[in-house]
């Protein structure tokens, strides 16, 4: 399941992961190293199966962990409307 930003939301790394910016509503999200690497697998159109092999060659946490981080992560994102599933309507 590959993410897309959509078009209104501006992505930044930062020291401590990344920031989102919502250029619609004008709010804005930090991000965790952990979710920011989540993202970053996933716009660049690899799949939670990459992401979650990411986590867990990052950061000491199993894949069972790792796939419920990847998922709530995506969850949220899409929940906000930062991200959209690739190929789904902005």
């Amino acid at each position: 399941m590959a993410l897309a930003l959509r078009p209104t939301v501006l992505l930044t790394e930062t020291e401590y992961g990344a920031a989102l910016l919502d250029q619609r509503s004008g709010e804005y999200w930090t991000l965790n190293p952990t979710a920011a690497c989540v993202l970053r697998c996933l716009v660049r159109g690899r799949g939670t199966d990459d992401a979650v092999r990411a986590l867990t060659g990052e950061y000491d946490v199993s894949a069972e962990t790792a796939a419920q981080d990847v998922a709530r992560i995506v969850d949220e994102l899409r929940s906000a409307r930062l991200v959209s599933l690739e190929g789904e309507d902005a």
